[in-house]
């Protein structure tokens, strides 16, 4: 089985584009896709340097763009699974077909935008932890109130949160551990970053995505994703929830994957994946894509350990409906793609004897409303539909 991997921020380097070019038809792609990000990622993939590249709001479409571009070229239909760290799973939904090309590239653009700008209103920034117990550097998070914002195994997790808390982190580091601060604008996958959450969700809102046609897995808990409004509803949501990476590698050897292509710019993911499982016997066979040079080697692994997309595994889907007429009410929090448990109230009927509790029979994710707030409804009208994975 084999999966492709797109890379998130902090991979890009100066220049990395170029050899792209000379593909065919690879110019005029990158030039559509600047259109709908609004920036020239021709010129930031091949002349920019390290600094401007490092702006949130150039990096993010310039990555999803980078990884959608050598995709192209690979034979897509023998690929069985795909996952994207940060940034790159917006590139990863695309190739699982949930989204358009054209769609993810500009949510990349959104979401680089907002997250600059979100990154503005207070100092904050992130730090790579290296090294130590886990259970006690995540302890050691929480004592100095910052976040985990990227659990990514093999011995790394990075915080985030105020600057000078990360000092004072830093400074009375827990045992064994290595700090490194990072270049990073702020403090991204943290509650800072809600303003950009919000603003994606409204762009979010005008997109109908599809099901996905391959195994994707997603950031929030490694979990193949099956169905597309839930993955769409994690994407947003992922902008201020922790990337968890050591999940979707620990997801890839549950599945089984005996191969991985990391996308262009290549390398990061794919140490993680060698470092986390070094030793268990499911160290898989990595080609990293860099050049145009790679392809003949990414072409060969997909022929050897590639098959027919398969779906996810199936989803058992609970249709909540209403016990009398009246008009509905939702619990406001309860937003799409969000985990209830059994018996949990999910919103009220509002009759004329009173308001009537609608609670969830099952647990599983909230995937879709059926009914919004002040919604006309009548007894035994389907309110909203939960899901969850078939054992």
């Amino acid at each position: 089985m084999l999966a492709v991997l797109s890379p998130g921020q902090g991979a890009q380097k100066p220049g990395f584009l170029t050899p792209w070019l000379d593909l065919p038809g690879a110019g005029a792609r990158l030039r559509w896709w600047s259109a709908l990000a609004g920036l020239d990622l021709v010129r930031l993939g091949t002349e920019g340097d390290a600094d401007e590249i490092r702006d949130t709001a150039r990096t993010q479409p310039l990555l999803v763009a980078a990884a959608l571009l050598a995709a192209e070229h690979l034979p897509m239909y023998d690929v069985t699974a795909t996952a994207g760290h940060s940034v790159g799973e917006l590139a990863a939904v695309a190739l699982a077909g949930v989204v358009a090309p054209e769609t993810a590239v500009t949510l990349a653009g959104v979401r680089g935008r907002e997250m600059a700008a979100a990154c503005a209103l207070e100092p904050t920034g992130m730090s790579a932890v290296m090294g130590g117990d886990r259970d006690e550097v995540l302890a050691a998070v929480e004592a100095h109130e910052l976040h985990p914002a990227n659990l990514n195994g093999a011995g790394q997790i990075v915080v985030a949160g105020a600057l000078d808390r990360l000092a004072k982190f830093a400074a009375d580091r827990p045992a064994g551990t290595k700090v490194i601060t990072l270049q990073v604008a702020g403090a991204f996958h943290t509650p800072y970053m809600a303003p950009a959450e919000r603003a994606l969700t409204a762009v979010a809102a005008g997109i109908v995505p599809a099901d996905p046609s391959r195994i994707l897995l997603s950031n929030a808990d490694g979990a193949a994703v099956d169905h597309g409004r839930e993955m769409l509803q994690r994407l947003i949501r992922q902008v201020t929830a922790p990337v968890r990476w050591d999940l979707c590698v620990r997801g890839l050897a549950g599945l089984g994957v005996t191969a991985v292509i990391e996308l262009p710019p290549a390398g990061t993911l794919a140490g993680l994946i060698k470092r986390e499982l070094k030793g268990s016997g499911a160290v898989p066979e990595i080609v990293t894509l860099n050049t145009p040079d790679d392809l003949a080697a990414a072409r060969d692994l997909i022929a050897r350990h590639g098959g027919p997309a398969r779906p996810a595994p199936a989803t058992r889907f609970r249709v909540v409906v209403a016990g009398g007429a009246g008009t509905f009410a939702p619990r406001g929090e309860l937003a799409e793609g969000t985990v209830v448990a059994a018996g949990q109230v999910i919103g009220h009927v509002v009759t004329r004897k009173g308001a009537v509790e609608v609670t969830a029979r099952g647990s599983g994710v909230l995937t879709e409303w059926l009914a919004q707030h002040d919604d006309p409804v009548a007894p035994g009208q389907p309110l909203a539909r939960i899901g969850g994975q078939l054992s």
